[in-house]
């Protein structure tokens, strides 16, 4: 399975946690449309402007990504991002709750601000989505996570679009027909969830331990050595 896919199925099974968390933001978001295709482009330009963002933050942290392969950094990047998603699947499997960081909220302060101003002032919802796109999600960190991983800023932006992607459906679904799922099947899914970055968190260990094993942990060629000659 290509990282493209695995990101697109992260965003697929995230959006169920997307829903809940920000589905009331969607949803709270008016539409002063009459006909029900309008409507519907509305709800498609907020998505379309979530994906924008997350393509934006994926070449923005391919960039760092791309200086780490460059410095043979690559493989200590893998192992380190694979036990950081391998922990907070087990913190969600035990219900460990970590301490929130401050410091993140206080950077994020000015995003929440003018988001807020986007809809007092009844903003297009491809703004609102693009601003949405930056708030902090648990699974859009896991996405990023992947997204440095891999070798390239243009290709961390494909990864994130991907994963946009995979959160499309279901999010458009909600913003344009509340309560379609119920509580209980979406919290069968989120129990899932813990299970699924545990597995991504060790498939990352497993390609920072460069075992020369085709797709699971295939053999990375240092990119500074390859500029060197």
């Amino acid at each position: 399975m290509s990282t493209d896919s695995i990101a697109f199925f992260i965003g697929l099974f995230g959006s169920v946690h997307c829903i809940g968390m920000c589905g009331p933001l969607a949803l709270a978001i008016p539409s002063f449309k009459t006909k029900w295709w309008l409507i519907i482009s509305d709800k498609l330009l907020y998505n379309i402007g979530r994906v924008i963002t997350y393509s934006f933050l994926g070449l923005l942290i391919g960039m760092l990504g791309r200086q780490l392969w460059l410095g043979g950094l690559q493989q200590g990047v893998s192992l380190l991002s694979g036990m950081l998603i391998v922990m907070a699947g087990f913190s969600r499997l035990f219900k460990i709750r970590l301490g929130q960081n401050r410091m993140m909220s206080k950077l994020l302060l000015p995003i929440n601000r003018l988001l807020g101003y986007a809809l007092q002032h009844k903003a297009g919802h491809l703004i609102i989505g693009l601003l949405n796109g930056f708030l902090p999600c648990g699974f859009v960190y896991l996405a990023l996570v992947g997204a440095i991983n891999t070798a390239s800023p243009l290709a961390a932006a494909q990864y994130m679009f991907w994963f946009g992607a995979g959160t499309f459906p279901l999010m458009l679904l909600a913003t344009i027909s509340s309560g379609f799922i119920g509580p209980s099947v979406r919290r069968r899914i989120n129990r899932t969830m813990p299970y699924l970055m545990v597995c991504l968190g060790f498939w990352f260990i497993l390609r920072g331990l460069n075992l020369n094993i085709p797709y699971l942990s295939p053999k990375v060629q240092s990119w500074g050595v390859g500029v060197c000659h």
